[in-house]
């Protein structure tokens, strides 16, 4: 598994050479993101989407 180092530096290699600071800054904030939902899931910190559903709609029709 790559340290959080090795993936920015291979997801930066990836992007266009015109990518701008906020490119950069976005495809890693997302990269960030997705490892923490999975981390997440593999440590079973996770909700249903029946559960998301009624805390969202609560006793809504």
């Amino acid at each position: 598994m790559a340290t959080p180092k090795e993936a920015a530096r291979q997801l930066i290699d990836h992007l266009p050479e015109q990518a701008s600071w906020d490119d950069i800054m976005y495809e890693l904030y997302v990269k960030q993101k997705i490892e923490e939902g999975l981390k997440d899931a593999e440590e079973g910190r996770v909700i249903s989407h029946e559960e998301v559903k009624r805390e969202l709609l609560g006793n809504w029709p």
